[in-house]
């Protein structure tokens, strides 16, 4: 455990450009001192998956990431055997009149690792971070599966056998809640749900990915996103939308919001048609004539 703190780790991720509240350096904290996997649910763009790249770099470690979609299998998650590659060895044994064994085809020197067994099979001094990306965007049967590998750490080849961790993952997994994942896989995490921030927090991270920006434009970026999240929008923007506008401003040498620029630049903001329609225009300037 290399932080004596819940101040010494929120310090430390604060040097990696990542402004976490009480909460959830808290969940974080607890998370690396029980040695269980950490949760966190929340809307997209809010900061989750950030999270275990800052973690990773404040632990100086390697950061291994899944990312979960529908249809992930096995093959892709954990391992699978490099075909061509025995194909290639076959044919080399022949050529030199030799038959091919069973056991020397499937040796590690053929074997694909995915993210699961990397994690699993990591070799470096120091535990390496698996993030488990959107989890909810994969199928039952693979959290299944997940559940079974977060409980002892090891998985099983056929071929060569039970493969078990010298040292657990610091395992991070996020969720969009797009369905609800299984309480059983929750049981064995810790969890923490990460809201869309307050303005004070919002405006300190923007002035913390941003120092070069006018604090002018900043705090006006800030407003104006915290009215826009009020309206009845198909995708509420999240930080990572705040940040992209606000970067996109400052590109185009903003120094304060007028009309014009909001309704040009709305497309950084806002990902959907119907929502940029219903924003840009009269919704704007109302939202200006407030901040």
């Amino acid at each position: 455990m290399p932080f004596d703190s819940i101040d010494e780790l929120k310090t430390a991720l604060q040097d990696q450009l990542y402004l976490a509240d009480r909460g959830l350096a808290t969940a974080i904290f607890l998370s690396l001192k029980l040695e269980r996997p950490l949760f966190l649910e929340g809307e997209a763009g809010v900061g989750k998956t950030e999270v275990a790249k800052a973690l990773a770099r404040a632990l100086d470690t390697e950061l291994i990431r899944l990312q979960c979609y529908e249809g992930l299998d096995v093959h892709h998650a954990v391992y699978e055997w490099n075909y061509t590659r025995q194909m290639l060895h076959i044919r080399m044994l022949e050529a030199r009149g030799e038959r091919p064994d069973e056991k020397d085809l499937f040796g590690s020197e053929f074997l694909l690792r995915r993210p699961l067994l990397q994690a699993i099979t990591w070799e470096g001094d120091r535990a390496p971070v698996l993030l488990i990306d959107e989890l909810d965007r994969s199928d039952e049967e693979f959290e299944a599966f997940l559940l079974e590998i977060l409980s002892e750490f090891q998985v099983t080849i056929p071929e060569i056998g039970t493969i078990r961790a010298e040292r657990a993952p610091i395992v991070v997994i996020t969720s969009n809640r797009t369905r609800e994942v299984h309480d059983a896989l929750k049981r064995r995490c810790l969890y923490h749900w990460i809201d869309y921030p307050t303005f004070q927090r919002e405006f300190d991270i923007l002035k913390m990915k941003l120092p070069e920006a006018p604090e002018q434009l900043t705090r006006q970026v800030t407003a104006f996103v915290q009215k826009v999240r009020e309206a009845d929008l198909y995708k509420v923007p999240g930080v990572a939308e705040s940040l992209d506008w606000a970067e996109a401003l400052w590109t185009l040498d903003q120094e304060q919001l007028d009309p014009e620029i909001v309704d040009a630049s709305l497309g950084a903001l806002l990902k959907y048609q119907d929502d940029v329609l219903k924003i840009r225009g009269a919704e704007t300037r109302a939202i200006l004539a407030e901040l």
